[in-house]
């Protein structure tokens, strides 16, 4: 690989020849250019990782049965019963409760257990961690901090088997993925101003409108 290419990722190529191997790859591409006992070693976890596997092999039957023909809450459903799992945790944010209400609903309508932790839960307000007061949303007043490691702590006291993100802050699902110890999907990733659909950011090209620091 060249000085030039070496720096290169998956966004730089407009051939995407790894999905159907129908074009040829570029000079830069990761597939030609990963160490082979790399791309071994990620294999040998989908065939001897029994967690890996299962869960890889769940997601593979249910995009291949259904592809483009469920919503995303199906999805989980489906998915969940196929890994085994039974308790379902969700990790909301506060201003999504309803949603979460109406999941954790059809979740047991269709046999599974659910069990929802909030955001605030713990009602820590925002200066106890050292946050200055400035960044409160509404300042002067008690205002709770979200708190994922405790969502996931609560999760795993009660031994859920899959836990669904539905809408926690960017950087507050990173650490409730974190210290979760059951597998983490996400229903709804929050957008306040795309309706909780950052796609269309990007299809839009909006975010390039932004100066963002």
């Amino acid at each position: 690989m060249s000085k030039e290419t070496k720096n290169l990722s998956c966004v730089d190529c407009g051939l995407i020849n790894c999905y159907r191997r129908e074009k040829s790859f570029p000079q830069f591409c990761l597939t030609t250019n990963t160490d082979n006992e790399m791309i071994e070693e990620a294999k040998s976890l989908y065939l001897n990782d029994e967690f890996v596997s299962k869960l890889s092999h769940a997601a593979a039957e249910i995009e291949g049965t259904y592809f483009g023909k469920i919503t995303r809450v199906e999805e989980i459903v489906l998915f969940a019963k196929r890994i085994g799992a039974k308790k379902i945790g969700i990790a909301t944010c506060v201003g999504l409760m309803s949603e979460a209400k109406t999941f954790a609903k059809i979740l047991n309508s269709k046999g599974l257990e659910s069990y929802c932790v909030i955001c605030k839960v713990s009602s820590i307000d925002k200066t106890e961690i050292g946050i200055d007061e400035k960044f409160k949303i509404k300042k002067g007043g008690h205002e709770s901090i979200c708190n994922p490691v405790l969502q996931a702590k609560l999760l795993n006291k009660e031994k859920t088997d899959l836990n669904v993100i539905v809408g926690l802050c960017v950087g507050h699902d990173s650490i409730f993925i974190k210290y979760s110890e059951a597998p983490v999907t996400t229903l709804i990733t929050k957008d306040r101003v795309l309706a909780h659909n950052p796609c269309r950011g990007i299809i839009y090209k909006r975010i390039l409108l932004y100066e963002i620091a």
